[in-house]
């Protein structure tokens, strides 16, 4: 059985924390080697030197845009070039946004369904997303970005239903914050999943925010 990968986001709220730098350089030496944070409130010059710090520790690096129009993706997509981030999470799909990722070797993991609010809010069929993903796999997009427990439905059908039948690397994004839930996310079998806000609150095991990067990464291995 594969573990999915937990991508430690520097957020809490959706939004990236002021001390992103600080927490990171704190806790690096953590078992997670995938990393991330949202495009807002740090300045592009900020996020440059956070990503550039991630990499010199060999972390993967994660830009998540929580944008829905195709202005604001396109500039999420510029910023994470500009940035040297690996991976482009979020964003509505736009061929323009696609079209500039391909063109800067950029990994492009857009939303599916009907998306809206920040904190996001997760609406539409199942079996819409699900066809809404494939149309995208068929364009050549790395992934998806799944907002699975922002979902107003069944979340955990939706999960692991959109996982089983995409066949492609799937985040499941946001309010992961209880051991249910990484039980859950276990037997859905995604590749990755992030957690931000929930080790803020300090929802998992150990005093601080190093402590349940690692009681996370473990649970998840047994």
């Amino acid at each position: 059985m594969t573990t999915s990968e937990l991508i430690v986001m520097l957020t809490h709220n959706d939004l990236t924390v002021a001390n992103a730098f600080e927490m990171f350089e704190q806790y690096n030496h953590s078992k997670a080697n995938f990393w991330g944070f949202k495009e807002k409130p740090l300045s592009t010059s900020e996020m440059k030197s956070l990503f550039s710090y991630m990499k010199k520790y060999g972390k993967t690096t994660f830009l998540e845009v929580v944008a829905y129009t195709e202005s604001e993706g396109l500039e999420g997509a510029k910023t994470a070039v500009e940035c040297g981030c690996d991976i482009l999470m979020g964003t509505i799909y736009f061929e323009s946004i696609h079209e500039y990722c391909k063109q800067h070797q950029l990994k492009y993991m857009p939303f599916v369904g009907e998306i809206s609010k920040r904190p996001s809010i997760l609406e539409g069929s199942i079996e819409g997303m699900i066809q809404e993903a494939k149309t995208y796999l068929d364009k050549g997009v790395y992934g998806f970005d799944l907002l699975g427990y922002r979902y107003v439905g069944d979340a955990v059908a939706l999960n692991e239903r959109f996982i089983q039948e995409v066949q492609a690397p799937v985040c499941l994004a946001g309010s992961i914050d209880s051991y249910q839930r990484l039980d859950e996310v276990k037997k859905a079998q995604p590749w990755a999943f992030t957690i931000g806000s929930a080790f803020f609150d300090l929802k998992f095991s150990g005093s601080d925010f190093g402590e349940q990067i690692n009681s996370v990464c473990d649970y998840m291995k047994h």
